[in-house]
C-alpha cells in the first residue's frame, strides 16, 4: 500500500510522517489486498491563531466506486491522524462488505445442488437401531 502524505501550513516531520504511516497500516491492514494507494492531506486551517484546526483527510480509491473520504479537525495533529484512521478502517469495511453482498460473495457456503444435507446420517443412524 502506497501512502502519500502533503502537508500545508506546516513541514511533514519525521515524526509525523512515520505516525501517520504506522496508523494507517495497522488500521488497514485487512485491506492491503483492496488498497493500493492512499493519500493524507494534513493541515493548519487558522496558522498561528491555534484552536482546533489541525486537519487530516484521508483519501482512499476504490476501483469503479466513489472514494472514501474521511476528515477529522482536532487541536493535535496526531490526534486528527488516529482518528481519521480510526474512522477510515470502519469506513472502508463497511463499503466494502456491502460492495461484496451486492456481489453475492458474503452469502456463506450453502450447500450445492448435487450435496445432500445431513438427513442422509440421520437415516443410517436409525437403520442402525
Amino acid at each position: 500500500m502506497r501512502i502519500d502524505i502533503q502537508t500545508k501550513g506546516f513541514a511533514l516531520t519525521e515524526g509525523l510522517r512515520q505516525h501517520t504511516e504506522r496508523r494507517l497500516q495497522f488500521a488497514l491492514h485487512w485491506a492491503s489486498h483492496e488498497v493500493r494507494s492512499v493519500t493524507v492531506r494534513l493541515s493548519d486551517i487558522n496558522g498561528p491563531r491555534g484552536g482546533h484546526d489541525k486537519r487530516c483527510l484521508i483519501q482512499i480509491p476504490i476501483a469503479g466506486k466513489q472514494d472514501v473520504v474521511i476528515e477529522d479537525t482536532e487541536s493535535d495533529i496526531y490526534v486528527a491522524i488516529s482518528r481519521a484512521a480510526e474512522r477510515t478502517d470502519r469506513t472502508l469495511a463497511r463499503r466494502l462488505h456491502r460492495q461484496r453482498e451486492h456481489r453475492g460473495e458474503t452469502r456463506g457456503n450453502r450447500l450445492q445442488p448435487d450435496s445432500s444435507p445431513a438427513t442422509e446420517d440421520v437415516g443410517d443412524i436409525a437403520s442402525q437401531h
